[in-house]
C-alpha cells in the first residue's frame, strides 16, 4: 500500500493555500490554487524596473522556494518515520516510469518492507522535494531518514552490496 500525503500549506500571495484538517494517517496535502497555476522548482517575481547609477534599466526580481517550512516539517516526519521510503512516480503496484520501477524491482527483490509515495500526485511536493533532497530526478531513496541517492545509485550499490547492508543496518536497529 503506497503512503498518501497530504500537504497543508499556510496562505502566501504565490499558492493560495488553506489549511485543512483532514482524517488520515499519514501526513496529507490539500492544496487550492488558480487552474492555470503551474509551480516551478524557484518563484521568481519581478518586482519593479529601475534605472541604475549608468543609466541602465534593471528590475529586481525576488525567488520563492517551492519547498515551505511546513512542507520540509512534512517531509522530515515521513522520511524517519519508515526505515525505507521511496519518492517515486507512480505506486510501488504501478511503477510509472523506469527508473522508479527499477528501484521498486530491487527493494521487493532484497525483502525490504518499504513505503512508496507518488510525487505524480502533487506538483508542490515534486517540486519541493528536489530542494529538500537537492536531488533533482526521482525516484528518490531515503533509508533509516537519510537520503541514499536516485536509480542509478541505488543500482550500483545494489550490485555492489552496499544497498544490501545499509538497509540491513537499518531495518535491524
Amino acid at each position: 500500500m503506497a503512503l498518501r500525503l497530504q500537504i497543508v500549506a499556510s496562505p502566501s500571495p504565490l499558492n493560495k493555500c488553506s489549511p485543512s484538517p483532514l482524517p488520515t494517517p499519514i501526513l496529507a496535502m490539500v492544496v487550492s490554487r488558480p487552474q492555470n497555476h503551474r509551480l516551478p522548482t524557484a518563484r521568481m517575481k519581478a518586482n519593479s524596473s529601475r534605472i541604475d547609477s549608468t543609466g541602465r534599466k534593471t528590475s529586481s526580481i525576488r525567488c520563492y522556494s517551492a519547498l515551505t517550512p511546513e512542507l520540509k516539517t512534512t517531509l522530515d516526519k515521513v522520511v524517519t518515520s519508515h526505515k525505507v521510503v521511496a519518492f517515486i512516480k507512480g505506486t510501488k503496484d504501478f511503477p510509472q516510469c523506469g527508473f522508479s520501477n527499477t528501484v521498486v524491482q530491487i527493494l521487493k527483490s532484497l525483502n525490504v518492507p518499504f513505503e512508496t509515495i507518488n510525487v505524480l500526485e502533487n506538483e508542490m511536493l515534486r517540486q519541493g522535494l528536489k530542494e529538500y533532497s537537492s536531488w533533482p530526478t526521482f525516484p528518490q531513496l531515503y533509508i533509516d531518514g537519510d537520503f541514499f541517492g536516485g536509480c542509478d545509485i541505488a543500482v550500483e550499490a545494489y550490485k555492489s552490496g552496499e544497498l544490501q547492508e545499509v538497509l540491513e543496518k537499518a531495518i535491524c536497529s
